[in-house]
């Protein structure tokens, strides 16, 4: 955590306050139009105005490219193939296989993660017979172009002060993409299989963390972001707790709930760029709040024992992804046209 001794600057603050503004914003949105999914709506401004810094032509593209694939994949191949596992695997396995393969190149990283999160969660939900699949590939496309609008909307209201520094992307060699690509799109759709055979329609937050470990690409990364990610979860699970037994009988009062959510996504966005804007416990923080508010912070919902669920699912989630990931790493760099480095 040496790196939240870094000094926030003026950049840094505008950024904070466009994570918090843009996923309280989406939250409100998804409520006072009642729409389903509210998750889509809270995380994806945080997934966007958390990865890209300043908001461009090209992140706006490659979210909204992501959207359509997604919908358009799920639509076809997961209504026709969605209640056969055993002809569902190799093609979710490909499907992801070509998002981490953009992941890797560098260029098409948003493209990549975006839809490999989208994707797993939609398959998943699209499998069940009383999903609404069109409600499922609408919401997600909204809450896509409706992240899109609001983060070039905070973008003008809350420019940078000055110009940051162009990111230098450093070449891979093409056995390490290959490793990546492989490595990523294996534990994917393992995790697509699991949470099918299992029938765990409620861990959409282990999910997702499945997914997040591989995010760095190699499993030294998935290990250093496997131990943030607990921190993260622990942190932002806090803050639900302290969030429902302070609202208690309000928790569906928006104007009650909102500034809570604003408070809480300022906080973990301001350790999130103190960190350096990567995946850490401040990024694990962030989606786990998101989840929580997006998710079960409604009427009737029992905040504290989803909260405390979703401890103990992401921790078993975190322990068994660690251990697929360096079995794979192991047997991938056994060969040469796929080892991770010389």
């Amino acid at each position: 955590m040496q790196l939240w001794h870094r000094p926030l600057t003026t950049n840094d603050l505008r950024q904070c306050l466009r994570i918090a503004t843009g996923a309280t914003l989406g939250f409100l949105l998804c409520k006072t139009m009642n729409w389903n999914y509210g998750v889509f709506f809270t995380v994806t401004p945080m997934l966007l105005l958390g990865m890209v810094p300043v908001m461009n032509g090209h992140a706006s593209r490659q979210m909204l490219a992501s959207a359509v694939m997604c919908g358009l994949e799920v639509g076809l191949l997961g209504g026709l193939f969605g209640s056969h596992p055993g002809l569902m695997t190799p093609i979710a396995f490909l499907l992801f296989l070509y998002r981490f393969a953009c992941m890797s190149k560098g260029s098409l990283f948003l493209f990549g993660a975006n839809g490999v999160l989208n994707l797993s969660i939609m398959l998943h939900f699209a499998s069940y017979p009383n999903t609404d699949l069109n409600d499922l590939i609408l919401s997600n496309l909204m809450a896509t172009v409706s992240s899109v609008l609001l983060a070039w909307l905070l973008t003008v209201l809350l420019p940078d002060t000055e110009p940051r520094a162009r990111p230098t992307p450093q070449p891979k060699e093409p056995h390490r993409m290959r490793h990546e690509a492989l490595l990523g799109a294996t534990i994917a759709t393992l995790s697509f299989l699991v949470f099918q055979i299992f029938d765990l329609r409620d861990s959409m937050s282990a999910q997702a963390t499945t997914l997040l470990v591989l995010f760095p690409m190699h499993w030294n990364g998935a290990l250093g972001y496997a131990r943030k990610r607990a921190i993260g979860t622990l942190l932002g699970v806090s803050f639900g707790l302290t969030a429902q037994l302070v609202l208690y009988d309000w928790s569906g009062q928006l104007l009650l709930v909102a500034p809570v959510l604003w408070l809480g996504a300022m906080l973990f966005s301001y350790a999130h760029v103190k960190e350096g804007g990567g995946s850490g416990a401040g990024f694990g923080s962030l989606t786990t709040l998101g989840i929580l508010f997006g998710q079960y912070l409604t009427p009737g919902n029992d905040l504290v024992f989803s909260a405390l669920y979703r401890v103990s699912s992401i921790a078993v989630a975190i322990v068994a992804t660690l251990t697929c990931c360096y079995l794979m790493h192991r047997l991938l760099n056994r060969f040469e046209s796929t080892r991770f480095g010389h």
